[in-house]
């Protein structure tokens, strides 16, 4: 579900807590900052989720108080709620491992009453709901199609909104391209979520490898720094750069399936997105530096899986 880059964001926010905090840090505290930093992203695709369904899910609660009115009109007594019995929405509400997490994260605790019945408000004035409730009968494309629209049309776009998730989730910003994607490919294949497992076994373990050789090896890093710095004071280096090129090095020097030139890159888009408006020139003059001195050195053994 996720894909490296995350990862590497996720091990970047990590390390620079452990690197900015005062006193050392163990590797046991450095792992259960990760493992927040991930399950923070984990809450966030929940409770998105949990605001998208109970969006859809209002058109009952507005048929009830509507019909409940003193002198309730024609239109009251008639509120279409086609909507809330999506296929699709049900789909996720029944799904075992997001009906765990939920209750588990209690998104329904972190005020989101007034948002989803301002977004309902929006939704059933729209052309696209409108055409929606017209159609009779339920097609697989149409149930889904409504459900983007509340996501990637009512709810990303509003500045409001995503001031809202801000306050609640500090990485929105970092998470937000990722929580997107996420979403979609669950609205296309929900029975393929799993809210527990967020992050594979695999990637967990890369992310997990690389926060602790960083941390293991930052004087090693730190030396090969030095030397293309110039007479550069590293103190005077931004943190985040120190940051991403010791990361780099590491994918250098310990792991071995993955290709230099991707390492290089990946920290050249880190460095221009999180650092400075220069960050991502000095990580690439660097990495790049250092990782011709390894390759002339003999000290890079990387893996291929081209097939001859």
């Amino acid at each position: 579900m996720i894909s490296r880059r995350n990862i590497r964001v996720k091990v970047m926010q990590t390390l620079y807590t452990c690197f900015t905090r005062e006193g050392d840090i163990t590797k046991e505290e450095a792992i259960r900052t990760l493992d927040k930093h991930i399950d923070q992203s984990r809450q966030l695709f929940v409770f998105l989720i949990y605001i998208l369904t109970e969006t859809a899910r209002y058109a009952e609660a507005d048929a009830r108080q509507k019909a409940s009115k003193h002198l309730p009109t024609a239109a009251d007594l008639n509120i279409n709620t086609k909507i809330s019995g999506n296929t699709l929405l049900w789909q996720l509400l029944e799904h075992t491992s997001y009906d765990k997490a939920a209750k588990e994260i209690k998104p329904e605790l972190m005020g989101a009453e007034d948002w989803i019945r301002k977004l309902y408000s929006e939704l059933v004035t729209s052309d696209v709901y409108k055409q929606y409730i017209k159609i009779e009968g339920r097609e697989k494309k149409q149930e889904k199609e409504i459900l983007e629209f509340i996501f990637t049309d009512l709810m990303l776009p509003n500045e409001d909104f995503i001031s809202f998730i801000e306050e609640r989730f500090l990485h929105w910003e970092d998470d937000a391209d990722m929580i997107n994607l996420l979403m979609l490919n669950l609205l296309q294949k929900p029975h393929n979520g799993d809210f527990q497992q967020f992050v594979s076994n695999e990637k967990l373990k890369f992310a997990k490898d690389l926060l602790l050789s960083v941390i293991e090896k930052e004087e090693v890093c730190n030396e090969y720094i030095k030397d293309k710095l110039q007479n550069w004071d590293p103190e005077r280096t931004a943190i985040l750069d120190m940051i991403l090129m010791r990361m780099g090095i590491c994918e250098f020097l310990f792991f071995e399936t993955i290709p230099p030139k991707v390492t290089i890159n990946e920290y050249i888009d880190l460095a221009k997105d999180y650092s400075t408006p220069q960050s991502g020139h000095f990580v690439n003059g660097i990495l790049d530096s250092i990782h011709k001195e390894l390759a002339t050195q003999n000290k890079l053994h990387k893996v291929s899986f081209k097939k001859p």
